[in-house]
């Protein structure tokens, strides 16, 4: 019997199954595209596009500040005082650094040029901070090699530091910036304003890492600051410094300041102090270093003022310069105090009295004027008022007023005692007598916010010519003759005055002084030289302070190719039309 084979029977699969299976998948894949439509296409879907976008944008994308260049500081010639160089700063969040390996933080470390024991300090400082600096003003190359590493948390911002090329020759005229490239003082404080510009800002997209993929767009556009165009002449002002660097060297004096003024524009062309410091590395620097002591210090201008006293005895009418004035026996008792001469020159005219600088002569002229009118003249030429420099912490100095007016205090305000001034307006009270009588503002930039101010005459022309003349008498033949300048008419003064103490005047201590203008016939520069405390044997006026403005202004003279008096009218036109082409060169 064969065996039998069994068939196997398929079971079959209903076709309204498989339709079912077949729409259900349908009905999913159009549920799903439905579902993408919603979120990509549809705006007010609930957690729609617009919400997934947001959200991409708030994971990815950044608006960085871009930083805004400070304005320059030039002189009247163009030449660099002050520039902003772009540096890198870096800095980082904490919370992600913190997982670098001990290896990866000990080479941020010594790219940073820090301890690695440093570092980790300051991590653990900020571990609860978003943001804390690593290094500020970083070179690029010091940047990109910390930026080398690729360390997660380590980001670098662009920055400027403020660099001084003259370093310590104009220092306390400019003053500085801070860290953060902000004026903190002189003329970088006070016209801070003019020379900080708009940062702007830009929206870039970063990683996960921080680092920039792409710049999308500029927001706003960062506008520079202005630039500041001084109206020092650094040729000018090199000479001052080096000059006045010298004397207060041999002499050992305590501090120094030099003073020029243009006469004919009232223009600042140079202020250097001593002692100075470099504003380029402020370690270590002392705060008495960044006194601008030309404006800022005050001090009694002693002898220098004699002049401005003869002044208001010509102004009263009742002096002329061949006047007589007996000055015998060389003295005059005041109540509480005896005023003495070096001797008895007996009669002496007003000239005679400024050359030989007589206090006798001049007390009696004081005492013979209304006791109002010295106060009134000095005010005139710009004492006891700020000279409107715009430099932060100017000296107005005292003018005292009063009343009534003791003889001693007529007399010692004669002579420069019992009022304070500052150099600058020292120096604008001699430019009124090289202008004939002209007051000019003085004016320490050419460009800026500042508000000019008309001249005005303040002195009769004739009267200031005729000062001028006895002025011309202390170089000549007076105690100015360290002042001289070959080739040149100079009319200049000098003073020495005690310096006050805790106890009143000190008897061995002093402030020497020289004023004077160049050339004294057709003035061009005034100037005024102040060296405090001098050490040594030698502290007359005539002796330290008259030998500064000699060797500053006979430089001078040269490198504004003024001619000397001395030249012959070929040689005058000759010297003119050199001048010329200097100046259009």
């Amino acid at each position: 019997m064969g065996a039998v084979k069994r068939q196997q029977v398929q079971p079959g699969i209903a076709r309204w199954r498989f339709a079912l299976v077949a729409v259900l998948l349908c009905l999913l894949a159009l549920a799903l595209v439905l579902h993408l439509a919603r979120l990509q296409v549809l705006p007010e879907a609930e957690r729609g596009y617009r919400f997934l976008q947001d959200q991409g944008r708030a994971r990815t994308i950044r608006t960085e500040e871009i930083a805004a260049y400070r304005g320059s500081i030039v002189d009247r010639n163009g030449e660099l005082l002050a520039v902003s160089t772009p540096v890198h700063s870096l800095w980082a969040n904490p919370q992600l650094l913190r997982e670098a390996s001990a290896d990866e933080l000990r080479k941020l470390a010594a790219a940073l040029e820090m301890k690695p024991a440093s570092l980790a300090k300051r991590l653990d400082k900020y571990r609860n901070k978003e943001f804390m600096y690593l290094r500020r003003h970083l070179s690029p190359e010091r940047a990109g090699e910390a930026l080398g590493l690729e360390l997660a948390g380590v980001y670098s911002r662009k920055e400027y530091r403020r660099f001084y090329p003259a370093g310590e020759v104009v220092a306390q005229l400019l003053g500085f910036t801070n860290i953060d490239d902000r004026g903190q003082e002189g003329l970088e404080l006070a016209y801070d304003d003019w020379l900080t510009g708009q940062p702007g800002a830009q929206q870039v997209v970063k990683d996960l890492k921080g680092r920039r993929v792409q710049d999308l767009a500029t927001q706003r556009e960062a506008r520079p600051g202005r630039d500041l165009r001084l109206s020092i002449d650094m040729r000018l002002q090199y000479l001052a410094y080096r000059e006045l660097k010298k004397a207060v060297s041999e002499n050992g004096a305590a501090s120094g300041f030099m003073v020029i003024l243009d006469t004919q524009s009232g223009d600042v062309l140079a202020m250097a102090n001593q002692p100075s410091f470099n504003p380029n590395n402020r370690h270590g620097v002392k705060a008495a270093a960044m006194r601008n002591r030309a404006l800022i210090d005050q001090f009694e201008p002693g002898s220098t003022v004699k002049p401005l006293t003869v002044l208001a005895a010509l102004e009263s009418g009742r002096y002329q310069p061949h006047t007589q004035i007996d000055t015998s026996p060389g003295y005059i008792r005041l109540p509480g105090k005896t005023l003495v001469d070096h001797r008895n020159y007996g009669l002496m005219d007003l000239t005679k009295i400024i050359t030989k600088s007589s206090q006798v002569g001049i007390t009696k002229i004081a005492l013979d004027l209304e006791p109002n009118s010295l106060r009134e003249l000095f005010y005139r030429l710009g004492l006891g008022e700020a000279v409107g420099s715009g430099f932060p912490g100017e000296a107005a100095g005292i003018l005292p007023s009063r009343s009534r007016w003791h003889p001693i205090e007529r007399a010692n305000f004669a002579f420069g005692y019992g009022l304070t001034v500052n150099a600058v307006q020292l120096a604008q009270a001699y430019s009124v007598l090289a202008n004939a009588g002209i007051k000019r503002p003085v004016s320490l930039v050419l460009s800026g916010d500042k508000t000019e101010a008309e001249p005005e005459r303040v002195v009769e022309g004739p009267l200031a010519e005729q000062v001028t003349g006895m002025l011309e008498t202390v170089i000549g033949r007076g105690t100015g003759k360290r002042a001289a300048v070959e080739g040149y008419r100079v009319a200049g003064k000098t003073g020495t005055a005690h310096k006050v103490g805790s106890e009143g005047y000190i008897d061995n201590r002093y402030r020497s002084v020289f004023a004077g203008f160049i050339p004294a016939d057709k003035p061009r520069l005034a100037a005024v030289v102040v060296i405090d405390d001098p050490s040594r044997a030698k502290y007359y006026g005539g002796e330290v302070a008259a030998p500064v403005f000699g060797s500053v202004m006979a430089g001078a003279m040269r490198l504004l190719q003024v001619p000397p008096a001395e030249l012959t009218p070929a040689e005058r036109q000759l010297a003119a039309q050199l001048n010329e082409r200097g100046t259009k060169s």
